[in-house]
């Protein structure tokens, strides 16, 4: 498997796009690290059953997102890190003059200083290896806007302009940093989001799908977890190489717009 001997780290990983991203690097044949916030029995056998099924090392660190000292602990609890995915983010929707500090603190934290600081404590290790792949879970609105989201489309263009720094810093190092801008993407939280939307809109599942939850995605179709996870084992490969300070996009067409 092209990616045996290497371990991953995804922040943010037991659900939704970080679980998809795992479940292909681990099916690619890297070790991984799964990681939230909480710490329960459910979250460590939810490693050991993806290690199972895939035959690779797979393990659970609780660490908190929104303090950097818990992101660098993270990484330094798991041992080493040759791919790290920095996948942790949370919401919140208002207009700028009501949006709460509080907050706008808490998602910059999550969704932008996050990956500083597990970059930060990742890369010596990258460099002493000589091998390395920062792959950075951004958005389309990280590319594009949206009203009421300031804060989370701020971290997310916060996040592309520090892929683009880390790249250069670390070009001809066999170091990569790229950022994936996904669009609307089906996971647990937005298949949930679709019996609402068709009370609220009285249409059936598949025209709430198409008419309103993705009117600005052109394909009318949603990304999946296993697309995001495969276009991270594509960054990972020796196709990629040279791919590196940039942006891919999956998102339907969006960012075409």
């Amino acid at each position: 498997m092209e990616l045996a001997g290497k371990t991953a780290i995804i922040t943010g990983s037991n659900s939704g796009i970080g679980l998809g991203v795992a479940q292909e690097l681990a099916r690619a044949g890297a070790s991984v690290v799964l990681n939230s916030f909480s710490d329960r029995p459910e979250d460590h056998e939810l490693a050991a059953e993806l290690g199972a099924r895939h035959a690779v090392p797979a393990r659970y660190i609780a660490a908190d997102m929104s303090l950097g000292e818990d992101c660098r602990a993270l990484i330094a609890r798991a041992g080493g890190c040759d791919i790290l995915v920095n996948n942790a983010g949370i919401q919140h929707v208002a207009p700028v003059d009501e949006f709460p500090v509080e907050k706008w603190n808490l998602i910059l934290a999550i969704n932008l200083s996050s990956a500083f600081h597990t970059s930060a404590a990742a890369l010596p290790g990258m460099r002493a290896r000589g091998w390395g792949r920062v792959i950075n879970i951004a958005s389309a609105h990280g590319l594009t806007a949206s009203p009421f989201k300031s804060a989370y489309i701020a971290a997310k263009h916060g996040m592309v302009g520090l892929s683009k720094t880390v790249a250069l810093e670390t070009a001809g190092q066999g170091i990569t940093c790229n950022a994936i801008c996904p669009g609307y993407v089906l996971t647990p939280l937005v298949e949930a989001q679709i019996p609402d939307q068709m009370k609220v809109h009285g249409m059936d599942r598949e025209t709430v799908i198409r008419e309103v939850m993705l009117l600005r995605q052109p394909s009318r179709q949603f990304a999946t977890v296993e697309q995001i996870g495969g276009t991270v084992v594509y960054l990972c490969s020796p196709a990629a190489d040279q791919v590196t300070g940039t942006t891919i996009s999956v998102d339907g067409g969006w960012t075409a717009l």
